[in-house]
């Protein structure tokens, strides 16, 4: 098989364009998240209904990633990841001319259904076309690119919006969209160790249902749902506090506190790390009660005490999902893309249904309740998390007794 090459041309194109391709589809994902205050605003809606221009995409993401990544296995990596791109940005150019919200949101769960050909197939033409000793790399700069994205997304649109409006604001990471979406069609080279195979929906399915009868697996997923819900649900409403008195801070300032989303970066691979050391279970403790830390830490009303607790809580959920969406690889015994397709689609339901559970209890309880939901839904992700250690223990012991009783077959048909 002939691999792309650290040290080459083909090597960087290829990094250049995924990391393009990564910026792109999560700063469209993430653009509307400090915009939810101006939704409310402008069309005179209730802050659960504004949410619902993320956890409408979201969810249209999450059911697209476990269709789209086995389309790929017929139709090839680079032609539906150029086309899921390229439809991504236009959409978002042409949200300029939407007239009213039901139409935004039309727009927004389009864009979520092809949102997924990216992700859900950036990894596996990686792992295909890299050679491995640099494969490594090559996934740390995708995924730096989808960091990057998320951060951009939010600060480019929190900021335009305060000079121009909202069309305006989308319409230009539309715009930036574009350019990395001609950018990732040229520099992307095109795969050379693919083989297209033919589509069976029943063995899919099959797979499907002996991961989600597997309880390990379970647990897990249930983890990435909760914890992704939490960390939505706080960066949802904490524009809407912020931009109410006692702060009233600007749309642009807003959107600058996002910039504690790199704490992610750091936070994701030194927990990885340390989960290596110590244990994945320990390190995923720590990561969720780092959550509770800064979670807590935002009902000071202080404002850089209140910023000082939200870069905590980041810190943690990147550290608590790094642990999990690699457990899920570990602990899956057969198809374990499968697997952890799996744990993408529940992990972006969480954050769907969590951005949007959150504006009840926002709008019932303020911010108070917005954390009273988040302690809860991380005091449900530490009794998973638990359970999966309980379940490992159980497992062991059992194979342990079934050694033992072969043992005993074995000497006692070696005597007679």
């Amino acid at each position: 098989m002939s691999y792309i090459k650290q040290g080459t041309p083909a090597f960087q194109k290829a990094n250049l364009a995924l990391f393009a391709g990564g910026f792109c589809t999560f700063a469209n994902l993430y653009c509307v998240q400090p915009l939810l205050p101006e939704f409310s605003e402008k069309f005179h809606i209730s802050p659960t209904m504004a949410s619902l221009s993320l956890s409408l995409t979201t969810i249209a993401l999450a059911i697209s990633m476990l269709l789209i990544g086995s389309l790929s296995e017929a139709w090839g990596r680079k032609p539906i990841m150029a086309f899921s791109m390229f439809t991504v940005s236009v959409l978002a150019v042409l949200v300029i001319f939407v007239p009213n919200f039901h139409l935004l949101l039309a727009f927004r769960i389009l864009q979520g259904i092809v949102f997924a050909g990216l992700p859900s197939i950036a990894m596996a033409y990686l792992s295909e076309e890299i050679d491995p000793a640099s494969l490594g790399l090559a996934m740390g700069i995708y995924i730096s690119g989808n960091t990057i994205g998320g951060l951009g997304g939010r600060i480019i649109t929190g900021t335009l919006a305060e000079f121009f409006d909202w069309r305006v604001a989308i319409a230009g990471v539309g715009v930036l969209s574009v350019i990395a979406s001609v950018l990732f069609l040229v520099t992307l080279p095109s795969s050379k160790n693919f083989q297209p195979r033919s589509l069976k929906l029943g063995k899919l399915m099959k797979s499907m249902l002996s991961h989600l009868k597997d309880r390990g697996l379970l647990c897990l997923y249930g983890i990435g749902f909760l914890l992704m819900g939490s960390f939505v649900t706080l960066y949802n409403y904490i524009g809407f506090q912020l931009t109410a008195p006692p702060y009233s801070l600007s749309q642009t300032l807003v959107a600058w506190i996002f910039i504690v989303y790199l704490v992610g970066t750091f936070s994701s691979t030194w927990m990885g790390s340390l989960a290596d050391q110590f244990g994945r279970h320990k390190v995923l403790w720590i990561s969720i009660l780092i959550m509770f830390l800064g979670a807590i830490i935002t009902l000071n009303t202080h404002l850089l005490i209140k910023i000082a607790g939200i870069a905590i809580f980041t810190f943690g959920f990147f550290g608590g999902h790094s642990i999990a969406s690699s457990w899920v690889g570990r602990h899956a015994t057969h198809d374990k893309a499968q697997a952890s397709s799996l744990y993408l689609f529940f992990y972006y339901v969480g954050s769907s249904a969590g951005g949007t559970a959150g504006g009840v209890f926002w709008t019932t309880f303020g911010w108070k309740g917005v954390i009273d939901m988040i302690v809860i839904s991380l005091t449900l992700t530490l009794i998973l998390s638990i359970s999966i250690v309980l379940l490992a223990k159980k497992k062991s012991n059992e194979k342990a007794v079934t050694d033992h009783g072969s043992s005993i077959l074995c000497k006692r048909s070696g005597t007679e």
